[in-house]
């Protein structure tokens, strides 16, 4: 397998010749055990970082103008330390004095704009997976459309098989839920201090399971049968269900799920009040930052491209003079072709050279606003990046929205020239340097950049390593702006090939 790795090192040597959890250890402040190996150098460090740390080190000239990436995605943590400083501000607006005072559409939008927030500056969390909605959009759109139609048909099949797979869910963690007493009292009689490890667990499991009886036959027995008992203690270990709120916290997110994210009755656009249908400005409100279990992931996203450098805490971004742009469109569910392609457009109107996109989807209702959008875009000199997803597929054979090619008239030419599409590596270099939870395609993923165990700060002024394509886009997005920095008179495609030209294919 070939794989093209970013190397920002390169990016800049050709430019200057004139965002899965995977720890959930959490850290106050850095020090010497902090790993930002995302920002070494192959030739110095022999890890395939970005090379951001040599650059420095190279002491590069100071630059007065900013650059402006839009981070799309959630909520964020406005209050950070390590972000204080770093956001873009629209001098144009005055706070929260309720009037649209630059008359750009949206009022009092100082920092960014909340696609999904409510009229009355409230918030909602659960929205529609988009196969969801295709089975309740119009049938007359569908009826007429025999390639709509069949995306209709594969919309219905993957809602159905989530339907199941969470039903599923939610019948084991209720399960637990009814055992967990049963299950920690009877292993009290081989482990009286109510200490032991997974392996003696495992151990126990082997020696006293009874392979002639199907655990539903055996759970009446419970607490007599300690094969079954353990075998339950074992799951809810993997499953990290360690206390019974945990457990019926999880129930409640099974439900969730199944009544909001995949409920036919139910409508989320209802709290916003626009027309799902219409592409509009002005719906939502100007709060950021409010939903505080929907502020992580933007936060850490955020924190790649834009963390302070010179603070001593926490973790470091690409430079001071780039701002952030935080534009929600995400809630637990799938995102709104009708809020990305505003938020794009509402990126592009006030000054973003680049547009970081964090998310993705399976399907698409309305891809034909999104891509109008990137046209605009591309007509606006601004990058687009976004994330190839954490699904382990081809995304070749398997679209994974938004992007850059019209895969339902089967045209897998690209619509635009300002899109790069980002897989996730870690920092072993051997034959499981793609990430395995990364998206892949020959075609349409561009480029690989560091997504694993990267230290990125999360709300309330706390960091952590954490994992997942959703980091790797903003290494791409950090260095484009970085790049316009230094050359604001590139085109966007020579920046776009300034960046895929750099990279190093490795067999």
């Amino acid at each position: 397998m070939k794989v093209s790795v970013f190397l920002f090192f390169l990016v800049l040597t050709v430019s200057c010749k004139s965002y899965f959890n995977n720890s959930s250890d959490t850290y106050k402040k850095t020090d010497t055990l902090v790993n930002l190996w995302h920002h070494k150098d192959s030739f110095l460090d022999s890890i395939y970082g970005i090379s951001l740390e040599k650059w420095y080190n190279e002491k590069p000239k100071k630059i007065n103008r900013e650059i402006i990436v839009a981070t799309l995605d959630g909520q964020i943590d406005l209050n950070h330390e390590d972000l204080q400083g770093q956001f873009w501000v629209n001098k144009n607006e005055v706070t929260n004095n309720g009037i649209d005072d630059d008359n750009n559409g949206y009022i009092d939008d100082v920092n960014g704009w909340n696609f999904v927030g409510k009229p009355n500056g409230g918030y909602y969390i659960y929205g529609n997976f988009e196969s969801v909605r295709i089975l309740k959009s119009s049938d007359k759109k569908y009826s007429t459309d025999s390639l709509f139609a069949k995306e209709k048909a594969r919309a219905e099949l993957s809602t159905n098989s989530k339907i199941e797979h969470y039903k599923r869910g939610e019948k084991t963690m209720k399960l637990f839920d009814a055992f967990y007493e049963v299950i920690n009292d009877s292993l009290m009689r081989y482990f009286p201090n109510g200490k032991y490890t997974y392996n003696q667990l495992d151990s126990l499991y082997n020696i006293k399971k009874i392979n002639d009886k199907s655990f539903a036959a055996r759970r009446n027995n419970l607490d007599s049968d300690i094969g079954a008992l353990v075998f339950y203690k074992m799951s809810m270990i993997n499953f990290r269900l360690d206390s019974r709120k945990i457990i019926n916290d999880r129930v409640a997110e099974m439900d969730s799920i199944l009544y909001r994210n995949l409920g036919l009755d139910f409508n989320e656009r209802k709290y916003i009040g626009d027309n799902p249908e219409i592409l509009e400005k002005g719906y939502g409100n100007s709060k950021l930052n409010e939903a505080k279990n929907l502020r992580k992931h933007n936060t850490e996203v955020s924190s790649i491209i834009g963390a302070n450098r010179s603070n001593n805490i926490g973790t470091k971004g690409f430079h001071k003079n780039i701002k952030i742009m935080p534009l929600n469109i995400s809630t637990s569910g799938d995102e709104h072709d009708k809020d990305i392609a505003m938020a794009i457009r509402y990126a592009v109107d006030n000054g973003a050279k680049v547009i970081n996109m964090s998310f993705g989807k399976e399907f698409s209702l309305h891809l034909e606003w999104v891509q109008e959008a990137f046209k605009y875009a591309e007509e606006h000199n601004v990058l687009l990046v976004h994330s190839s997803g954490n699904n382990n597929f081809n995304v070749d054979d398997n679209p994974f929205y938004p992007n850059d090619v019209e895969f339902l008239k089967n045209n897998k030419e690209e619509v635009v020239q300002n899109f790069i599409n980002v897989g996730s590596m870690s920092k072993r270099v051997d034959s499981t340097m793609v990430s395995s939870f990364s998206n892949y395609g020959k075609n349409n993923v561009d480029l690989f950049a560091p997504g694993e165990d990267i230290y990125v700060a999360i709300p309330d002024n706390q960091y952590k390593y954490d994992s997942g394509t959703s980091l790797a886009a903003p290494m791409v997005s950090g260095t484009a702006a970085l790049i316009w920095l230094y050359y604001p008179n590139l085109t966007v495609q020579e920046v776009k090939n300034i960046i895929l030209e750099s990279g190093v294919t490795i067999d």
